[in-house]
This record gives C-alpha cells, sequence and structure tokens, in this order.
C-alpha cells in the first residue's frame, strides 16, 4: 500500500465539511467528492425549490435512490484514484456508522489507508454558521436548512464504533496550513 488513501469526513450539520474538504482539495491533499454538489448539480431542478423537512420525509425513497446513484458512481472515481496512487476525500455526509463502515470496507477491499476526519463543532456555532449560509447563499450553499432540518440531523448522527474509532481524527480547527503538514500527522491507516 503507497499513499492512496481514503478520508471520509464527518461532523454535524454546519461544522464545515465541504469547506474543510475544499481546502484540502486546493491544498492538493487529494480529489474531493461531495454529495450536495453532485445532487445540486444533478437533481436539484427536479426539487421544489427551498423543500422544507416534510417534502424529505415524504419523498424520501426518490431522494435516496439519487444519493446512492451518485455515490455509485463516486465509488468507481475513488477506485480509480486509488489505483492511481491518489487520496480521495469525501463529504458525503457519514452520520450513519453503516455509511462509514461502507467506505472502509471499500478502501480495505482495494488496499488502500483509510482515515476519518471528524469535525467536532459546538451546536451553537454550527446553527449560526447554517443561518449565514442560508443568507449569504455562498460557495457552499446547496439549500436552505431550517431550524427543523438542523435538529432532525442532531438527532441522527450514530456514535463512531469501535471499528471507526481506529480511523478516527477529531479536527477541532479548519486550518491547515499545507499538504505537508496533515499527511506527516501520522495518519491512522488500516
Amino acid at each position: 500500500m503507497g499513499k492512496e488513501r481514503i478520508i471520509l469526513v464527518t461532523g454535524l450539520t454546519g461544522a464545515g465539511k465541504t469547506t474543510y474538504c475544499t481546502k484540502l482539495e486546493k491544498n492538493k491533499v487529494g480529489f474531493a467528492f461531495s454529495i450536495d454538489q453532485w445532487m445540486t448539480a444533478l437533481f436539484w431542478q427536479d426539487m421544489p425549490k427551498n423543500p422544507k423537512m416534510n417534502w424529505f420525509v415524504e419523498n424520501q425513497a426518490w431522494y435516496l435512490e439519487r444519493i446512492e446513484r451518485c455515490e455509485s458512481f463516486i465509488t468507481k472515481e475513488i477506485i480509480k484514484n486509488c489505483s492511481l496512487g491518489l487520496i480521495s476525500i469525501l463529504d458525503l455526509g457519514f452520520s450513519k456508522a453503516k455509511h462509514r463502515q461502507k467506505y472502509i470496507e471499500l478502501a480495505r477491499d482495494i488496499n488502500a489507508g483509510v482515515e476519518i476526519h471528524y469535525l467536532k463543532v459546538p451546536s451553537d456555532t454550527r446553527w449560526s454558521r447554517v443561518e449565514q449560509r442560508n443568507q449569504e447563499r455562498g460557495e457552499t450553499y446547496s439549500m436552505h436548512v431550517d431550524s427543523d432540518m438542523f435538529k432532525f440531523m442532531e438527532e441522527t448522527f450514530e456514535d463512531f464504533t469501535q471499528n471507526e474509532l481506529n480511523c478516527l481524527k477529531k479536527i477541532n480547527k479548519l486550518r491547515i496550513n499545507s499538504k505537508r503538514s496533515l499527511l506527516d500527522k501520522n495518519p491512522h491507516r488500516t
């Protein structure tokens, strides 16, 4: 196994996952794949503008099926990247242990390293960021997140399993000085 690796970036809504992944990519750590960007580009035009939480509940099968389509294609890109000795940075939410385990197993199956970067940010800070993102609709904005959606996501995040703890890095600050500083800090690999 060379330096090929899969980095799973996780944290609750507003933690800064997309911003973090973008910074890693800009610092040439690897290629970032963001499910929000894919869903926005491919399927948002088929959804109501600014859907409320009840739309996602009522249309869960439709929404999840499209996420699975995106992730199927992303998985093929991850395998290609790893075959070239490259790093894939995944911004796929990862609120469920089963979802994280799927990519940990993929890494093992293709003989790649795996890390979980958990962005630990207090709830009030994250909600403030979400409100700001809703207002500004900047680079990381993909849809309006209201308080119901935020609260729902707070309750759905599953704790890390023992297997995941072996791959876990807690990231308390979103400061990345250089590619070298991140990669040289004893990365956890399986």
